[in-house]
């Protein structure tokens, strides 16, 4: 059996022969699904957005949060995530404000435009999965999902 994969470029690569490595189609199913996210959201009035951005958008708390927090949750460094929140600020959709109890740390907020693209991005995915079990059955996604979600755990123990 042929297994047909898109290369870097985009491309087919029909020559590999057997299925494809678990890992490798996990990570098309990501970049497929983060490539309509990102241009969805830019359809929408949110441009800029890349999937870098997750470690402030995936782990901030809804009152802010420090930048080593954001490390800590997204288990990258600060220097990392600094920068994605640098890019953030420059963009509108965070802003760096002064802790009430200590000036020498920072908070980091969404803005309104940067809560309004959160909740976009959460839409969107949601509308990406929907139109995934409407293709494939609810069943199926929800398999496909709870088996993620085991190895994930599995990883943990």
């Amino acid at each position: 059996m042929i297994i047909v994969t898109p290369t870097a470029t985009g491309k087919p690569d029909s020559s590999r022969q057997g299925p494809s490595p678990l890992p490798a189609l996990l990570g098309d199913v990501r970049e497929i699904t983060l490539g309509r996210l990102h241009d969805r959201l830019a359809e929408e009035g949110f441009p800029g957005l890349r999937y870098k951005h997750g470690c402030v958008y995936r782990f901030i708390d809804d009152e802010g949060s420090r930048l080593t927090d954001l490390a800590e949750r997204s288990g990258l460094t600060k220097q990392g995530v600094a920068e994605a929140v640098g890019e953030l600020v420059q963009l509108g959709y965070v802003e760096r404000s002064e802790a009430p109890h200590d000036r020498r740390t920072k908070i980091i907020r969404l803005t309104e435009r940067g809560q309004a693209g959160q909740r976009a991005a959460a839409r969107v995915l949601a509308e990406i999965e929907q139109s995934w079990a409407d293709r494939f059955g609810q069943h199926q996604i929800a398999s496909f999902r709870r088996t993620m979600e085991q190895i994930i755990d599995m990883s943990q123990e």
